[in-house]
């Protein structure tokens, strides 16, 4: 873990990998939000960013690196005051987003694909995908509650 400052002050920083087996999600998530709480860089948004987290854990394990326990999961994070930012990055070989269907559409109802990128993009204020698809930014500024947002303003 790394404690630094830049020009938005100081941040906490940490870069982990966790092997690509599902089992370690839950372990690797509970330590990493027992941090975020502590440092209280988004605290009315935590529940969302477990969300989130969860999700783009469990996309770069099952559809990355298709649980292959060669292949690892790596993972920063960076608390500063008011914003958090995590990165994913699977070894997959990445996909094309705008081949990924709207999970609220009625043709998609039916289908098990997209709904973890929708779920990332309600409860995070940014989420971007990079490097073909193999990494996920997202990024959750405290004070803004992107879920309410979500509920006032659906997709259509």
């Amino acid at each position: 873990m790394t404690v630094a400052r830049d020009h938005g002050g100081p941040f906490i920083e940490l870069e982990r990998s966790l092997p690509s087996e599902v089992a370690a999600i839950s372990p690797f998530v509970d330590k990493l939000m027992r941090l975020i709480k502590k440092c209280r860089c988004v605290p009315e948004g935590e529940s969302g960013v477990e969300i989130a987290l969860r999700e783009a854990l469990a996309n770069a394990i099952i559809h990355g690196n298709h649980e292959d326990r060669r292949k690892h999961v790596h993972v920063r994070w960076r608390c500063k005051p008011d914003e958090l930012s995590i990165a994913v990055k699977d070894e997959g070989r990445g996909f094309d987003i705008n081949k990924v269907g709207d999970p609220t559409a009625v043709e998609n109802r039916g289908s098990v694909h997209g709904r973890g990128i929708y779920l990332m993009k309600a409860f995070m204020d940014e989420v971007r995908f990079e490097e073909g698809g193999v990494v996920v930014h997202m990024r959750k500024r405290a004070g803004h509650d992107t879920a309410k947002d979500a509920q006032k303003n659906p997709p259509e």
